[in-house]
């Protein structure tokens, strides 16, 4: 499968000719379905990966940007730096800077110029089987969680209920609603497992008006091979210790500005159970 190809070879040169030649199809037939599958080319994706892998590499070494470079498939550092970049909203240094916590920020949204803005909000709920969660959520140009982000925030989740979100500020127009989770390990998961990755939203189309709020729920479950990697870079989502009795989804209102430049929904009353 070209999917679990260029996830293997990512480090190594890659054509699109050549993964259609594997799959027994022209490159046009070959790129028609690859696109209605992940939503990207071959090309946009194996770069997707590459930069992945490089998020990785630089969350687990100090490996310098010209080794990463290599160790991903990329032409040189210059071709690199210009992906990644545009791609999570930081350089590799500043994102190095953010791994270990040095006071670097996740980039903060941009929704861009245009006066109409409306709002997303609805419902999140993880998949049976996993423990509380930390959900980021965000609205995108793509299907793809790259920069910028349009709009974005983060909602701990618990297992057993869903949880409301709100997006505000959201430019009018079409739109695709993600997310990203890390869940406490649940039933049917190793003792002392890490952090479960969930994912959600995938290719969610959200159409938002000036001045209304557009309702949608998002249901996570794991990751699939065909989803496009993660390449915004994002604040630590850490399964929370402990996640207060949601709101109800009614009671919730105006949005407060979060300090790191997310946007947090906040509800119009104690939440319920209290």
């Amino acid at each position: 499968m070209a999917i679990d190809r260029i996830r293997e070879l990512f480090g190594e040169p890659l054509s699109v000719s050549r993964l259609a030649e594997r799959a027994r199809l022209g490159r046009f037939e070959f790129s028609r379905r690859f696109r209605e599958t992940t939503g990207m080319s071959p090309a946009q994706f194996l770069t997707a990966v590459r930069v992945h892998e490089a998020k990785r590499l630089l969350e687990c070494s100090g490996a310098l940007t010209a080794e990463v470079a290599a160790a991903v498939g990329f032409a040189g550092p210059q071709a690199f730096c210009a992906a990644f970049t545009a791609t999570t909203g930081l350089s590799p240094a500043r994102y190095g800077r953010l791994c270990r916590e040095q006071g670097q920020a996740p980039p903060a949204p941009d929704p861009g110029p245009g006066p109409e803005r409306g709002a997303v909000a609805g419902t999140v709920r993880l998949p049976a089987g996993h423990g509380d969660a930390r959900v980021y959520l965000g609205v995108f140009a793509t299907p793809v969680v790259r920069y910028p982000a349009l709009a974005e925030t983060i909602v701990d989740v618990p297992a057993d209920r869903p949880s409301c979100y709100l997006l505000s500020g959201v430019p009018a127009g079409h739109w695709h609603l993600l997310a990203v989770a890390a869940a406490a390990p649940g039933t049917g998961h190793p003792p002392r497992t890490g952090p479960v990755p969930l994912a959600g939203g995938a290719g969610a189309a959200v159409t938002v008006t000036a001045d209304s709020v557009t309702s949608a729920a998002v249901r996570l479950r794991p990751p699939r091979p065909a989803d496009p990697p993660v390449l915004l870079a994002l604040p630590p989502l850490r399964p929370p210790a402990d996640v207060m009795p949601p709101a109800p989804c009614a009671a919730f209102t105006q949005p407060e500005p979060h300090p790191a430049g997310i946007v947090r929904a906040v509800a119009d009353g104690p939440p319920s159970g209290a």
